[in-house]
């Protein structure tokens, strides 16, 4: 690889970097009528659109410690947002699923942030509409890896 298709992929690596973060905070500030905290919303978001995991998976997901994890489950688990029950192939273990207010919470929550980012889209023709579309077909399969 050249030093300047290097350069031309480091900038746009920066560029999307940029603009993902800031999309991200953008569309975050309606998070709050979901009435849960950051790091309440993140898990709940791993279960609710990953399905039930181990509070060892959720910790790992989420990049915390099991001890963390634990404290939050429980805070989730005593406002009914989701439940843990013993796995069944290995009673130490716990499983932890969301509820259906957790799944409901979750829901309208994605529905405001996908309604926000539409509406930023209103913005754009047709033409660079589809240039954003063609952009997305390119990008989903390397984050999805």
């Amino acid at each position: 690889m050249s030093g300047n298709a290097r350069a031309a992929r480091d900038d746009t690596a920066g560029r999307l970097h940029a603009l993902a973060i800031q999309l991200l905070r953008r569309v975050r500030k309606t998070d709050a009528a979901t009435g849960l905290s950051p790091a309440r919303a993140s898990a709940m978001s791993v279960l609710v659109f990953g399905g039930p995991r181990t509070i060892g998976e959720l910790a790992a997901a989420e990049m915390v410690s099991a001890p963390t994890m634990t404290r939050l489950v429980s805070g989730l688990e005593s406002d009914g947002y989701l439940v843990r029950s013993a796995d069944p192939g290995d009673a130490r273990v716990w499983r932890v699923r969301a509820t259906a207010k957790g799944k409901r919470v979750l829901e309208e929550g994605r529905r405001r942030r996908v309604a926000q980012v539409s509406e930023l889209l209103s913005g754009l023709d047709a033409r660079s509409l589809g240039e954003v579309r063609r952009a997305l077909e390119v990008l989903e399969p390397l984050v999805r890896g």
